[in-house]
């Protein structure tokens, strides 16, 4: 690809690796550049034909490389030029490749979910009047050496069939690990992991789950007891060594003996039948005007004198 600018003065190298910020490579000694002469924006303008030319061999509906998204992002591109071709002496790309780490649930050969942090191939593009003459071959290994990872070890994000064929050609990878998402991984992906990557922790076993806590369990284990006066036991015939003192205060509930079985009503009247008369109410039957019982049947036996006038 041709700019307008001088892209060999732009690039001294034949692959220049550019970060998030997009700053200029060093420039050569003795080589001058106008003050004017945005480096930053010549290199902006490189990013986004770039992405363009790559959505448009891809059959993208939009590029998924340009000079904003790399600055949004940390992903790393590396740019190849072409150190033969100088039209107008000012240099030609030949194509790019774009990195970055991203976080990943992948799923393994026992379809197991784990949470990976690998190096992902994001983007990838060789002009097509240069393709099938070892420039993506040479910018792929350039990049496997410099980011220290085997193809293996690599995720693919939507890799185009060209894509697959590549790395079937150069690096053996054809057998995939089917996933859910849309990148794509190779068998020999989990073999040898690398630092970044760790597995999510196992979920906890159902028996392990408990329905209450501890001290739940120990308050169902208290009976629960039934409302007095039925909760009372039988006195017993001899009165205790050392019985309870006794509240001297007034308004309190009486002394609850220990638990007993529930009484039934029918024992519980028949109880209430057959226990004698208070004293107090013996009192109350002596002092009443009309007398005992026997003097009142004695009264009303005897004739009235007012009944015989009549």
């Amino acid at each position: 690809m041709e700019f307008p600018f001088d892209v060999d003065a732009l690039f001294p190298e034949r692959i220049t690796v550019l970060d998030q910020h997009l700053r200029p490579p060093a420039r050569r000694p003795g080589t001058t550049t106008p003050a004017r002469v945005d480096l930053q924006q010549q290199i902006m303008t490189i990013l986004d034909e770039l992405g363009k030319a790559s959505a448009k061999a891809q059959h993208l509906p939009a590029p998924i490389t340009s000079a904003s998204r790399m600055q949004s992002n940390r992903h790393v591109v590396y740019i190849l030029k072409d150190i033969s071709a100088r039209p107008a002496g000012k240099g030609a790309i030949i194509g790019f490749l774009k990195v970055g780490y991203k976080k990943l649930f992948v799923l393994d050969d026992r379809e197991a979910h784990n949470e990976v942090e690998p190096l992902c191939i994001l983007d990838f593009y060789i002009h097509e009047s240069v393709q099938r003459h070892g420039h993506g071959r040479e910018l792929f290994q350039y990049m496997l050496q410099k980011e220290r990872v085997e193809p293996h070890q690599l995720a693919i994000d939507r890799p185009s069939p060209k894509l697959l064929k590549f790395l079937n050609k150069h690096y053996n990878l054809e057998t995939t690990v089917p996933q859910v998402n849309n990148f794509v991984i190779f068998e020999g992906f989990f073999a040898h992991q690398h630092p970044p990557a760790r597995k999510l922790p196992p979920k906890r076993a159902e028996g392990d789950i408990k329905p209450y806590s501890s001290s739940d369990r120990e308050f169902l284990k208290v009976a629960v007891e039934p409302p007095w006066p039925l909760n009372r036991a039988p006195r017993r015939a001899t009165p205790p060594a050392h019985p309870p003192p006794r509240s001297s205060s007034l308004g309190n509930s009486p002394d609850r003996g220990p638990l007993r079985p529930f009484v039934p009503e029918q024992e519980l009247l028949r109880s209430l039948r057959l226990c004698p008369p208070h004293p107090t109410a013996r009192l109350l039957l002596a002092s009443d005007p009309g007398g005992s019982p026997a003097q009142r049947r004695r009264t009303s036996s005897l004739p009235r004198s007012d009944e015989s006038r009549y």
